[in-house]
């Protein structure tokens, strides 16, 4: 008996060629390839997996043992093997869901406390002369924060906040050009407090606060655990708020690393934002796998990039103020499933991870839209929108907005045949063998696979959802897979080589134990920086 991955790679190639419009002749599809969780809606129905093959994707989950691995890691067990840790990031956002125990110790009374902590914090910026916040970090540490404060603009009535991570001093510079040293907020998020590019950007905030007469002790935060670097480096520790080694940079934005967003939309609405989270991770234990809306998304994801053979897929979000999760999901899936051995330490046998890009819609339609419709590769497409706006002023927006949206779904799975392009082109007058030149390019080979995630309205709770909802399909895929999604030893490396590259690119140390092409680019900075 085949085994259910060549099962499904059989299937595969036997239904290829099926129009995915052709499954609607059921018409009970739309409803029978959805999942829901309150007014949460994932409408799958838009691909080509048929029941068939629904069950067998379901098959893998119980070969894979998910319940076990589900169970164990929203209990605290050390499932991040390979560095012998708990993958705990769901205890930041347990707010009344009882114990949790990590190495016979319960941790949420420590995780309470430190909520507690940054509330009364944000509250006391919130009521202070403090009009900037200036976050430095990198990473988990950046693209969380700065992506939620984006995407909550609407209910951002604190302090302007700003996100510093990249080491090139432009970013700094540019960053602190025309702000009050007098008036702002420095959070350095580094849960070592010895991430180079994070010092670095902390270092020169600090002597820029400092010769614009701002007071560094009072004026700046460190998100970290290392108590004794950040005493070190002059930050009282009423201002130090840190986190355990079981919460993942790339999945930390619940607990520290969320302070900025907390202080810029309020205690009250990031707990509404932790209440979303939760509400996704009770939604993921309890529902079936049917209904489950982690477990579907995971499966759609499986079957797009490991047995269909697409190797990226593109998340749309039609809201602008999203225009940041795209980033924060590359980080979070492929920082998390980008990797090619197992748990147990041998080699992938197929591909995991795949390349995960986007942009916010309308704009992207008028960019790479062209590629998805008509390219050579066929890209699975994860469409996200609010059923509501909040500019209730400019309703029109919103609904041209959604119009866009549910087009582009419509049209990458109908496409255009060429009979229909050849009328088109006749109705314009077009004739003999210059209406067939251009009716062929105005073809679209349609059967082009997308999901869409539609909510009410993109609010803390929800967004707290979404984040959760794909923090768990990225762990399901890689249970699925075989791999452990919460390292990233593919990190390291250059990072390595970065700290012996910097006294040869600064003259102190000399290129020769340097591969030739480092060697030849080392001395063109040094031709040019004299």
């Amino acid at each position: 008996m085949m085994d259910l991955w060549t099962a499904l790679a059989s299937r595969q190639s036997a239904i290829a060629d099926r129009p995915i419009l052709a499954l609607f002749e059921d018409p009970a599809r739309p409803q029978d390839f959805s999942a829901q969780t309150g007014d949460m809606l994932l409408d799958y129905s838009k691909t080509n997996i048929d029941a068939d093959t629904r069950a067998d994707l379901i098959r893998l989950l119980e070969g894979a043992n998910l319940t076990a691995r589900r169970d164990a890691m929203f209990a605290g067990v050390a499932i991040n093997e390979t560095e012998d840790r708990a993958a705990l990031h769901t205890a930041l956002r347990n707010l009344d869901g009882g114990p949790v125990t990590v190495d016979g110790r319960d941790v949420m009374p420590g995780v309470l406390e430190t909520l507690s902590r940054m509330e009364g914090f944000a509250g006391q910026i919130r009521d202070s002369a403090i009009t900037d916040v200036v976050n430095i970090g990198i990473g988990g540490s950046d693209l969380g924060p700065a992506m939620t404060v984006q995407a909550l603009g609407p209910y951002h009535d604190g302090p302007r906040c700003h996100f510093v991570s990249n080491v090139d001093g432009a970013h700094i510079a540019d960053t602190l050009r025309g702000l009050n040293a007098k008036t702002t907020l420095v959070i350095v998020a580094s849960k070592t407090f010895t991430t180079i590019e994070t010092m670095t950007n902390a270092r020169t905030a600090r002597a820029w606060m400092t010769d614009q007469g701002g007071e560094p002790k009072r004026q700046f935060a460190a998100l970290s655990s290392a108590t004794d670097r950040t005493a070190e480096f002059g930050i009282a520790s009423d201002h130090v708020f840190s986190f355990e080694d079981w919460v993942g940079g790339r999945y930390s934005v619940w607990g520290p690393i969320g302070l900025s967003l907390m202080i810029a939309i309020g205690p009250k609405a990031f707990r509404a934002f932790l209440r979303g989270g939760q509400a996704m991770d009770t939604h993921f234990r309890a529902a079936e796998p049917l209904e489950n809306l982690p477990v579907m998304l995971a499966l759609t994801g499986i079957w797009h990039a490991q047995i269909c053979g697409y190797p990226t897929r593109a998340v749309l979000p039609y809201d602008e103020r999203l225009g940041q999760l795209p980033d924060y999901l590359q980080q979070l899936e492929m920082e998390s499933n980008g990797k090619s051995v197992r748990m147990d330490g041998s080699a992938s046998p197929r591909s995991t991870g795949p390349i995960v890009w986007g942009a916010a819609g309308t704009n992207g339609q008028h960019a790479f839209y062209q590629l998805i419709h008509q390219g050579t590769h066929v890209i699975p497409c994860e469409f996200l929108v609010a059923a509501r706006g909040h500019e209730t002023e400019l309703p029109h927006h919103h609904s041209l907005l959604l119009a866009n949206c549910l087009a582009q779904s419509e049209a990458l799975m109908r496409g255009r045949h060429l009979a229909e392009a050849r009328r088109l082109m006749a109705a314009k007058a077009f004739t003999g063998a210059e209406l067939e030149r251009q009716a062929n390019h105005r073809v679209f080979a349609g059967n082009r696979p997308s999901t869409t995630l539609i909510y009410p309205q993109l609010d803390p709770f929800t967004l707290g959802q979404i984040i959760a909802l794909y923090e768990h399909r990225v762990f399901v895929e890689g249970v699925i897979l075989g791999i452990n999604s919460y390292d990233q030893w593919g990190v390291e490396l250059g990072k390595e080589l970065a700290t012996s590259l910097l006294p040869v690119i600064e003259g102190t140390k000399d290129a020769a134990n340097k591969d030739p092409s480092t060697a030849q680019l080392v001395n063109y900075i040094h031709r040019h920086r004299g």
